[in-house]
C-alpha cells in the first residue's frame, strides 16, 4: 500500500465525519423548525388594529372562554389565558405563531388545527386580522 492510498482513506473518513456532523446538526435542529423565528418574535401593530382588534374581541366575545388583557368582562376560564400572547411558541401547541396562522384560527380554529375545542367564530377576515394584531401588540401597551 503506497502513502497514496492511506492519505485517500484519511482524507474519505474525514469527509464523513463532516457528513455526519452536518447529519446531527440538522436532526438536532428539525424540531424547531415549529418554534417561532426569533427575528419575528416581536411584532409591533399598529393602532387602528389593535383598537379595531379589541372592539372585535368584545362583539364576538372571545373573554367568554379567555382571560384576555384590556378586557375587563367577562373574563373567561375555559381557554388559555391570551395574556403574553407574543411570547407564545406555537397557537394551540401545534401550530406556527405567525399573524396570518393566528388570523386563521381565530376565525375557524377546527379547519386549522383537527380536533380543537375552539369553535368557529362570526368574524371576517379583517376582524380576524384586527384581533390578532390586538394580541401581537399586548405586550407593547
Amino acid at each position: 500500500m503506497g502513502m497514496g492510498s492511506v492519505e485517500h482513506r484519511h482524507r474519505h473518513r474525514h469527509r464523513s465525519w463532516k457528513a455526519i456532523v452536518t447529519y446531527v446538526v440538522l436532526a438536532a435542529c428539525a424540531p424547531l423548525a415549529g418554534c417561532k423565528d426569533p427575528v419575528e418574535t416581536r411584532r409591533e401593530p399598529a393602532t387602528g388594529p389593535k383598537d379595531r382588534g379589541l372592539a372585535a374581541i368584545k362583539r364576538a366575545g372571545c373573554g367568554s372562554c379567555h382571560e384576555i388583557p384590556g378586557l375587563d368582562w367577562p373574563a373567561g376560564r375555559l381557554g388559555p389565558s391570551l395574556e403574553g400572547f407574543d411570547d407564545v411558541g406555537l397557537i394551540a401547541g401545534q401550530l406556527p405563531n405567525r399573524p396570518d396562522v393566528l388570523a386563521a384560527f381565530i376565525r375557524n380554529a377546527p379547519t386549522v388545527k383537527e380536533g380543537s375545542s375552539m369553535p368557529p367564530m362570526p368574524i371576517s377576515e379583517a376582524e380576524a386580522a384586527d384581533i390578532a394584531a390586538y394580541l401581537y401588540g399586548l405586550d407593547h401597551d
